[in-house]
């Protein structure tokens, strides 16, 4: 038996809370991938879920965590207490009518709900040719730096924020 690192006991949890979420109806997991990269020495884990009330592809929520060669080294071999651990980034996804007030309402309620200190990056896109007043809205929260197995209740409290900015983006959809 091995001692499993970092990234697995972080990925294990958050599996357990997700899966947890989605048998109590809270949540309905659309989608999942967990993936060893060989070339890289990489893995990765990414969970995606909807609230139960939203339709069909028209707010997500993508959940990834993600762990390199030098966080693995820096874990097994005592290198670095500052790598040993996961990158966490958090993706939204909404489909809806474009707007520029609507792109700067969903940007402004990302910052609220998540803090000016995370990094947040959206963006818009549209399909000119077909529909060119649908267009899919993507924030992304990410946190620049690497979260730590000590942090585990952290990321379980995460989903709290999770649902709610899922709640937030489907109130916009429903408007």
């Amino acid at each position: 038996m091995f001692d499993p690192t970092a990234f697995e006991n972080m990925r294990v949890v958050m599996d357990g809370i997700f899966y947890d979420k989605d048998l109590s109806g809270e949540i309905i997991i659309t989608d999942r991938n967990d993936i060893m990269n060989t070339a890289k020495l990489s893995r990765s884990y990414d969970l995606s879920f909807q609230l139960p009330s939203a339709e069909q592809e028209s707010v997500t929520c993508k959940f990834t965590l993600s762990a390199g060669l030098e966080n693995f080294t820096a874990e097994m071999l005592r290198l670095s207490d500052e790598l040993a651990g996961c990158i966490v980034v958090i993706e939204f996804t909404l489909k809806h009518e474009y707007s520029e007030p609507l792109f700067l309402q969903i940007e402004e309620m990302l910052t609220s709900i998540w803090g000016s200190k995370r990094a947040i990056k959206l963006t818009v896109c549209r399909d000119s040719i077909k529909a060119r007043k649908k267009a899919y809205y993507t924030g992304i929260v990410s946190f620049n730096r690497i979260i730590h197995e000590e942090q585990i209740d952290d990321l379980t409290e995460m989903t709290d924020y999770m649902l709610l900015t899922l709640e937030k983006l489907e109130g916009i959809t429903l408007s």
